[in-house]
Parts: structure tokens; C-alpha cells; sequence
């Protein structure tokens, strides 16, 4: 039996890595943008004060802001992803903590930039902005810090916190480095005579992917018992993490973290909520899911270790890193031949460092800034999965590419609230053009089987995340201390009333919310839900209307944040503050459902 492990960093292809090289060609080059920033935080300290004199003042300190923070951002960018290459290299840590505390002083030095423009007389500033044509162009940054005067502080207030902010960091870093560095998982046989070190990239895509069930079983124990063997120390950080959500809200004065949060893209609370009783209303449908899963496998008990093994095995689909962007681009024709030509050259140009190796971060993600380009980390398995997750992870580009592209660094970026839209939309369309390319019974099942898992995992499955986060910090707020007790009896419940009689429950899914890492991201995982909810309307407009709501929704691509989230989505064609987004998706997903029953009907003879 061979043992397989994970190939060293120095090991991978270099055409499998991302090209750093386009940020700084080395060290030397980093150490004189960082300098060059510490030299001028004096400069911007100097304008505390002065904002209120004339709109020449106030615009010669934004763009000295927006010259010192795209760099400040460069330099982070490129920390942060050397760090990411190999999680245990010591330098790349240590450089990556720089960055923070640059970050860290940046954010003081600015702090007097907020409860300053407040003092300003909403008279005075609209006479600013109408005597001075270039300043125009931060009028929605101005706006959007005047509608936020309510939670604003004194300038000598709003300097500790931005003094603070590399702890508030600290849980989730502390976290990210335990799970990726320290945790040490074991070597599992793969049930096809392979001895496989488990890791987060493999987790899903090799072992619960198994058609065996005793290696589903085996590695289902192995991840989840690791998290339950330090459960403890992990409930530790997640409850510092919500301790400090909680001091920052209460300091700002907002009633709850969770209205902190939303509050800062100018998101309703009725979104939130709208979002969990919707999808609690399709729980029906979840369960009639769950039951056709549990026949289509042939179990006799639906348990966890089951959810994600695919129902359809004897599909020989194992789609390489090239096959699979050569389908990704064909499936992105409806956005245009501008959009596929970009994204050709990117990944031409080495944005994606594509391969699973030895410490490396786990999981996938879209990042990048201003200067550079906006990078991939993947994890790549030969599998439908991958092509999925490249798929996505290319709509984040794209947006930040477009959006960085049309807009001035100050709407340069998207909020969190569509940061999900244009990574699920590319998934809906890779899977509409799937489906048309085969007629193959099998092959539909198999993809079908996917899109119905794509609506599991993440508008029913985030939304029962999103529904633990709420409820574990409405309880600190309470009063309550979050133990591992707590935060297992909270979870457990909720997943027992997601997923009801028909899955199987166990001890160890208590333990599942400890390997969540978005939990160390405020209020984040609801986004996933309501992203794929408006992803999926927008991508049937596209696929249905053509050129116009391809138009709308290049223009949403390339808007960042020159408008509210939600008004901008309305603009593309999709209204969030109301619950129809995402009863359209489950509607979508019991047409799916349908289909893959009747697919899987017997044969008559």
C-alpha cells in the first residue's frame, strides 16, 4: 500500500504558483515601500485639524490617504500570500505581522478622520463638494461616514480603537495558524490502497467523496475528533473573538455586534432574519432531499460521513487543472468576450497558485489589491469540485478586476454582502453549460447532484451557520459565557432542526461550528446564502434575457462600492431586502430535485 503525502513547496511547478514577482521583485523592493509608508503617517497626522478649512485641504487628504493605503495594501497582500505559501516558515510570518502593525498605525493616524469630517456642518460640506469638481469623487465615501455620525466617537476614543485593532485580529489568527500549522492530522488508507494524510483540502474532496463508507466514517471521526481533542482551546478563541465584538459595539454604542456589522454596508436586519425563516420554511424540502439521498445510496442509516459522497459514482469525471479552466472559460461566453479574454490572460499570467502542498493554507480564496492582481489560492484535486471552486474563485477576480479596472481606489473594493454574487453566478453558469453539453443520463445525474449539494452547502447550510453565530453572540450578550458546552448544545440543536429525523445524529457534529473558520469573520457566512439566492436569479436573467442583463450585470461588476450594496443589486435586476431571492432558489432546487428523481427512476422494460 503506498503512502501518498503532500509535495514540499520547492517541489510544485512553478506554472502552478502565482506570480509574486508582479508585486516586488524581492525583499529589497518591500522594505522601501514600507519605509516610504512609515514616512508618511507624519504627513497624514499632520492634516488632524485641518479638514474643516476648505475643500482643498479635504482633498489633498484623501488622495494622500488613498496614495499611502494602496500601498500600505500592497505590502500586506504580499505578506499575507508568501505567509500563505507555507504557514510554518517563520520569516514570512514575522513579515506578515509587519504588515499588520503597519496596518495597525495607519489606522490610528487616521482615526481623527471620521469624527472630524462629523464636526463638519452638513451646509459646509455640500458646499465643498459643489465648489470642487475633483472632490465630487468622494461623495458617497462622505456619505456613507455621515450616515455611520450616530456611531461615531471622539477622535481621542476612535485612536484607541484603531490602537487596538491588531488584537482584535488575534482569535482568528490564532485560529487559522492552529488549524493549519499546529493540528496534525493522521495518514487514513483511501480505501483504493493509498495511505493519504487527511488535511482540510482533501476532507471532502477524497474521503467523504469515498464510495466507501468506512472511509467516510473513519475520516469523519479523524477531522472531527481532532477539533473535539481541542475544543477547549478552541471555544477559548472564539469566545475572546466574540468578547471583542462585543467591547467594539458597545463602545460604538449599536444595540448588538450583529447590527454593528450589518450596519456597515448599510444592510437591514430584516435581510438577516428574512434569510433564516425563508429557509427554515424549506426544510421540507431539505428532508425530502435527505430521504431520496439515503435511498440513492442504499444506506440504512443517513448519517453526517454521508452528505457529501456523491450519488452518482460510476461517472468518470476527473477534469486535470488545464481541462478544467478550458471549461470554465467556455462556460463564461454569456458574460462576453471581453470577460473571457481577460480572464484567459489571467490565468495566463499566473494568478492561481493552483496545487495542494505541505503547509500551505487550506481552503480557496479570491484576494489581491489595488496594484496587483487579484490572486487565487486553490487547493486542486482532479475533481468536478475543483472545477467549481475555480470557477468561483475567477468570479471574485473578475469583480475586483472589473471593479478595480472602472472605479477611483476609493469604490475600488465590493462589500461582503456581494462579495459572493459573482463567484456563485460563474458556478450556476459552468453548471447550466454542462448540462447543455451532455445528454448523457449519467453525467445530468452527476451534475444535477452537484447544483442540488450547491443549495445544501450554502444557502441551507450557511444559513444554519449564520443562525449559530447569531444565537452564540446574542447569548454572550446575555450575559452568558460561551464554554465548549454552550457551543456544542447550540449547534447540536440547530442541526437538529435543520436536518431533522433523517440524518443520524452523533456526538461529534456538536463539535462541527469549532472547524468553521468564517465564524473568525464577523458576521459573514449569511452572505453566502443571500449571494447564492441573487447569483441564481441573476445568472436565469442572463441565460433568459441575453444582452440586457448581461449588460446590468457588467455594470454591477465593475460598481465596487460608488453606491449601497443593496441599490446596486437592484440595479443589476435582484431586490434582497426581499424574501423572494431566495424562495426563487429553492424553487430552483426542487426543480432539480425533480429532475434527479426522475433520472433515477428504474427503467421500464
Amino acid at each position: 500500500m503506498s503512502v501518498q503525502t503532500l509535495p514540499k513547496r520547492s517541489d510544485v511547478p512553478v506554472e502552478l504558483t502565482w506570480d509574486l514577482t508582479s508585486v516586488y521583485s524581492g525583499l529589497e523592493a518591500w522594505e522601501a515601500d514600507f519605509r516610504e509608508v512609515e514616512s508618511l503617517l507624519p504627513l497624514l497626522a499632520k492634516f488632524a485639524g485641518t479638514l474643516a478649512n476648505d475643500a482643498t485641504t479635504l482633498l489633498d487628504f484623501f488622495n494622500l490617504r488613498n496614495r499611502v493605503s494602496q500601498k500600505l495594501e500592497k505590502l500586506f497582500v504580499f505578506a499575507s500570500m508568501r505567509s500563505d505559501e507555507d504557514t510554518t516558515i517563520s520569516a514570512n510570518q514575522a513579515l506578515k505581522e509587519r504588515a499588520r502593525i503597519l496596518v495597525s498605525k495607519y489606522s490610528s493616524t487616521t482615526s481623527f478622520v471620521e469624527p472630524e469630517l462629523l464636526k463638519i456642518e452638513g451646509a459646509r460640506l455640500d458646499e465643498f463638494l459643489a465648489g470642487n469638481a475633483e472632490l465630487g469623487a468622494f461623495a458617497q465615501e462622505l456619505a456613507n461616514i455621515r450616515r455611520k455620525a450616530p456611531y461615531t466617537r471622539s477622535a481621542e476614543v476612535e485612536d484607541v480603537l484603531a490602537r487596538g485593532s491588531r488584537l482584535y485580529s488575534g482569535p482568528g489568527q490564532s485560529y487559522d495558524l492552529f488549524c493549519d500549522a499546529d493540528m496534525k492530522r493522521p495518514v487514513l488508507s483511501d480505501g483504493k490502497g493509498n495511505r493519504i494524510q487527511l488535511s482540510d483540502g482533501n476532507y471532502g474532496e477524497v474521503f467523504l467523496s469515498s464510495p466507501l463508507k468506512r472511509v467516510r466514517r473513519r475520516a469523519y471521526q479523524a477531522m472531527l475528533g481532532g477539533y473535539h481533542a481541542h475544543r477547549n482551546t478552541i471555544a477559548s478563541l472564539y469566545a475572546n473573538y466574540v468578547n471583542t465584538e462585543m467591547f467594539l459595539a458597545q463602545v460604538k454604542g449599536y444595540p448588538s455586534t450583529r447590527a454593528m456589522r450589518l450596519g456597515e454596508n448599510n444592510i437591514p436586519l430584516s435581510v438577516y432574519d428574512n434569510l433564516i425563516s425563508t429557509v427554515r420554511a424549506h426544510i421540507p424540502s431539505m428532508n425530502r432531499y435527505m430521504q431520496m439521498r439515503k435511498r440513492q445510496l442504499g444506506v440504512r442509516k443517513l448519517n453526517f460521513c454521508d452528505l457529501y459522497v456523491p450519488l452518482v459514482q460510476e461517472v468518470d469525471f476527473k477534469p486535470t487543472y488545464e481541462q478544467a479552466k478550458e471549461t470554465v472559460l467556455a462556460a463564461l461566453a454569456p458574460l462576453g468576450a471581453e470577460y473571457v479574454a481577460a480572464l484567459r490572460a489571467g490565468y495566463e499570467k499566473r494568478w492561481v497558485d493552483v496545487v495542494e502542498s505541505e503547509n500551505k493554507a487550506s481552503g480557496a480564496y479570491s484576494g489581491g489589491g489595488y496594484l496587483t492582481a487579484p490572486y487565487m489560492l486553490m487547493n486542486w484535486q482532479d475533481t468536478l469540485e475543483s472545477m467549481f471552486t475555480l470557477a468561483h474563485e475567477s468570479g471574485h477576480s473578475m469583480q475586483s478586476y472589473r471593479t478595480r479596472k472602472a472605479q477611483p481606489y476609493q469604490y475600488a473594493d465590493y462589500t461582503l454582502f456581494v462579495a459572493e454574487v459573482a463567484s456563485t453566478l460563474n458556478e450556476a453558469l459552468l453548471a447550466h453549460y454542462l448540462l447543455s453539453q451532455s445528454k448523457d443520463k449519467e453525467m445530468r445525474r452527476f451534475i444535477i447532484n452537484h447544483q442540488l449539494e450547491n443549495i445544501r452547502t450554502t444557502l441551507f447550510r450557511q444559513t444554519l451557520f449564520a443562525e449559530f453565530e447569531q444565537i452564540a453572540h446574542a447569548r454572550a450578550e446575555a450575559g452568558e459565557v460561551l464554554t465548549p458546552d454552550l457551543l456544542c448544545e447550540i449547534y447540536r440543536g440547530l442541526v437538529q432542526q435543520y436536518y431533522g429525523d433523517v440524518v443520524e445524529m452523533d456526538e461529534l457534529i456538536a463539535i462541527e461550528w469549532a472547524r468553521i473558520p468564517h465564524f473568525y469573520n464577523h458576521f459573514y457566512v449569511y452572505q453566502y446564502a443571500t449571494g447564492i439566492s441573487a447569483a441564481w436569479s441573476l445568472a436565469k436573467q442572463i441565460i433568459e434575457e441575453g444582452e440586457p442583463a448581461v449588460k446590468r450585470y457588467l455594470e454591477f461588476l465593475s460598481s465596487g462600492c460608488s453606491d449601497y450594496s443593496i441599490n446596486l443589486l437592484q440595479k443589476a435586476g435582484v431586490d434582497l431586502s426581499s424574501p423572494q431571492p431566495v424562495a426563487e432558489a429553492f424553487a430552483a432546487f426542487e426543480q432539480y430535485l425533480a429532475e434527479f428523481e426522475k433520472l433515477s427512476e428504474p427503467e421500464s422494460c
